[in-house]
Formats: C-alpha cells, structure tokens, sequence
C-alpha cells in the first residue's frame, strides 16, 4: 500500500506503560506482522499495514540519519534502541522507545526484522526532539544529497560533547 498525503497533525497518542507494539518485517522493511497495539496506534487496518513498507508509519519530524544508522546497525546483524517519533493514519503522532533486531531462522541467515516499541520516558522526549528538530534542519539546509551526512555531524558532536557512544546516551535518556 502506498502512502496517501497525511497531514501531521499536534495530537499526540501517549502509548499506555503496559503496551507493547511488535512488528515484523521481511529484510526489504515490509511488514509482514502487526500485533493490535501496532494496528491500534498506526490507524490502519491490519490489511493495509501487510505488505506496506514500515515507513508509512514514519512521521516527516523525524530525521533520515536516524533511519540510516538503524539499517547500518541491522545490516550488521546488530540490534539498535532508538527514539521515534510515528505518525497515525489521521496525522496524530505518537513517541515510541523502540529496540530493532535481526530475525535470525535454525540456519543462522537473516530472514527479516522485528520491531518492539514501548512507552518512552516522557522526561527524554523534549531533549530528544530538540536533537532531532536540529538534525532534520541540517538536513534541510545540506538538501537531499547531504542531508545524511549534514545530519550525522550534528549526532557525532553531541555524542562527542557528552563523551558518550550512541547505545549509552539512549539508555540514559530512557534511564532519567
């Protein structure tokens, strides 16, 4: 299913401390297993979500390297926390802690990915989107050709700043 023209929207869905939004993927990022948390917060209709590409729950607030470093993770068969920020059928958003992780079958190849999304610490949500406001601006400004990398610059220097890696400035801001 192709995304049609949603209008995001400031209505925010808070997911509740006791959900658990799972899907699964082939290895191109198309859904193939949404459970009812997923169903209830996307908006769409299970039909609708199967076979579409993950994205079409990705909110345009959120910047393209985020996705990036989440793929070169997972091409490594690594798994990856992160914070995203989703948008709903109608246009409403909703914030997910997120863990990403190859499906590994009995032989040892990957054969997709699976997605478990919880309720982000709310105190990490207005820093985390102060960061992403910044990088998807650098994205802005560099254009489409190097906006990744114009992004990625700005991530490397708070991570530098902070003295931290990537994994650990994720577990704090979930930890606060």
């Amino acid at each position: 299913m192709k995304r049609k023209n949603i209008i995001p929207t400031d209505k925010e869905r808070i997911m509740r401390e006791q959900d658990f939004i799972v899907s699964k993927t082939d290895l191109t990022g198309r859904i193939i297993y949404g459970n009812e948390i997923f169903i209830e917060f996307s908006g769409y209709e299970e039909e609708e979500l199967l076979g579409s590409q993950h994205n079409i729950v990705r909110h345009p607030d959120m910047p393209r390297v985020v996705f990036k470093l989440l793929w070169d993770y997972l091409s490594e068969d690594k798994e990856i926390f992160a914070f995203v920020k989703n948008m709903s059928k109608e246009g409403s958003f909703y914030w997910v802690f997120t863990h990403v992780a190859p499906i590994i079958d009995k032989n040892k190849n990957k054969i997709g990915y699976t997605s478990v999304r919880r309720m982000p610490n709310p105190k990490a949500i207005p820093i985390v989107s102060d960061v992403y406001k910044s990088m998807l601006e650098a994205e802005r400004q560099a254009g489409a050709k190097d906006g990744i990398a114009a992004s990625s610059k700005i991530l490397g220097k708070l991570l530098e700043d902070k003295g931290v890696t990537y994994e650990e400035l994720i577990n704090v801001l979930q930890a606060l």
